[in-house]
């Protein structure tokens, strides 16, 4: 059904497109594409030659952080999101990464909650991390890999 993939250039736009319609306050296509551009790595969720969602990640020894995660309103609760979380986890593992974070916002109860299936803690609140017209305090979490 689903296979993952490496972000490469050609997938930006129809990657970018699946952040805006997900998130209330998107990257920008800058930010997108700097983060590509410096490194960042990046998997794609593919069904049927469509990107069903996207991840980026930066791995910095013994650390990564999950920068992004979307995945299309029609692909959601379908394993998507699930094949690209336990592949980011195989390539950490691999790379030798002990503990992965990320931010998600406190009123994203859904996002929470999946996070929380895959094995990830809650640690603390990062006060108005997320700024523009949808302001809101971060919950920052973390899953320790095996």
């Amino acid at each position: 059904m689903f296979h993952v993939t490496s972000l490469r250039e050609e997938h930006l736009e129809e990657s970018y497109e699946i952040e805006k319609l997900t998130n209330p306050t998107p990257w920008t296509y800058k930010n997108f594409k700097s983060s590509f551009e410096v490194g960042h790595f990046g998997l794609i969720c593919i069904y049927k030659n469509q990107i069903a969602g996207f991840a980026i990640y930066s791995p910095i020894k013994p650390e990564a952080h999950l920068l992004n995660i979307a995945i299309a309103h029609k692909f959601q609760k379908k394993g998507a999101g699930a094949l690209l979380l336990n592949t980011i986890f195989d390539q950490c593992t691999v790379m030798g990464i002990k503990t992965i974070y990320l931010e998600v916002r406190i009123s994203n109860i859904k996002a929470i909650l999946f996070y929380e299936k895959f094995g990830f803690k809650k640690d603390a609140i990062r006060e108005n991390y997320y700024t523009g017209e949808h302001k809101e305090d971060a919950l920052l979490m973390s899953k320790v890999l095996a």
